[in-house]
């Protein structure tokens, strides 16, 4: 007679299977220590709390820098300036040319001194509108990046950079001009124009300013 049969019934009883664990595939989990918060439960990943959901740190500034608001405001700025000087030329020209049709008017040969005058209105007159169409040119694209800003990229950004570093060379060159000729009131406008120019320039090429150009949107 062997210990080892089953159907012995003085041998010992058979082994019981152990009992399954608590909840069919979790393993059974000791209650936390006093003072420990209680772990989320097994096979479920914790889930991030709120912002923090995926893609939330990619979105980028809502609100424009303050840099580049300020720069927004001088392009504006500028702007009003190039276009009042461009309808001061154009002002400028028309009574130029109106000298010179007079000049010629008189005129009664081409050795005349009002032949002279005639012609060289001409060229001034001419000269004056160039100008004239430069600055309203310039005044275009200053409230096109202004406006721009708002909704501009990479391309937006880089315009600005250009046209604020050449604005603060020219600024610079009247800047020199201004202080060799002794007088303050000459040197005061290249001034601002040199400021004005470095902070449009400088405004895009910030950490701010680029997060705010490279921004996804939707």
């Amino acid at each position: 007679m062997s210990f080892g049969d089953p159907n012995n019934p003085y041998g010992q009883p058979p082994q019981q299977p152990p009992s399954a664990a608590p909840g069919y595939g979790y393993p059974q989990q000791s209650p936390p220590p006093p003072g420990v918060p209680p772990q989320q439960g097994y096979g479920y990943p914790q889930q991030p709390a709120y912002p923090g959901y995926p893609g939330a740190n990619m979105m980028g500034p809502q609100s424009m820098p303050g840099l580049l608001t300020t720069a927004r405001v001088f392009l504006f700025i500028i702007s009003a300036v190039q276009i009042l000087a461009g309808l001061a030329w154009l002002y400028v020209a028309a009574f130029v040319n109106d000298v010179t049709d007079a000049a010629d008017d008189l005129s009664t040969s081409s050795d005349d001194p009002f032949s002279a005058i005639g012609e060289g209105g001409d060229m001034a007159a001419g000269l004056l509108v160039f100008l004239a169409l430069i600055a309203l040119g310039l005044a275009a694209l200053s409230i096109t990046l202004g406006v721009k800003f708002g909704r501009g990229g990479q391309g937006i950004r880089i315009t600005t950079v250009i046209y604020g570093a050449l604005g603060t060379i020219v600024g610079l060159l009247g800047l020199f001009v201004g202080l060799d000729s002794g007088m303050a009131s000459a040197v005061i406008f290249p001034l601002l124009w040199v400021i004005f120019g470095a902070i449009i320039t400088a405004a895009p090429v910030v950490p701010s300013g680029t997060a705010w150009f490279a921004r996804p949107r939707y």
